[in-house]
């Protein structure tokens, strides 16, 4: 892993091009930092869940499990599909299934 090396002769386009991809990085920081919504974004790694799987697996209300979503779909992270009565969501942004990854390791895994 290479960190970028801010040094004070870089372009005002290389400076606005960092500024424009921290910004773009805490907008999706933000997304996934509920612990709501990285539980729906864990489950939905393991393939498309609908919204009524979804609210069994967290044992949460219809409500808390849409607004959780709602926010996620708006961001692009997840889809909807809907069969019949039924909406189904999947992953949608590969950067989520990497940063699950992550997490997994720095949190979960046993050592």
């Amino acid at each position: 892993m290479s960190l970028p090396v801010i040094t004070n002769d870089m372009s005002n386009a290389e400076i606005e091009r960092m500024m424009q991809n921290a910004c773009n990085a805490s907008q999706f920081l933000k997304a996934i930092s509920h612990e709501g919504r990285l539980m729906i974004l864990c489950h939905l790694a393991t393939g498309e869940k609908s919204v009524t799987e979804l609210e069994t697996l967290l044992s949460s209300r219809q409500a808390a499990v849409s607004q959780q979503l709602s926010r996620l779909r708006n961001e692009g992270l997840v889809a909807p599909r809907r069969e019949g009565k039924a909406i189904y969501y999947r992953l949608t942004d590969p950067r989520a299934v990497q940063i699950l990854d992550l997490v997994y390791d720095l949190f979960c895994k046993e050592s």
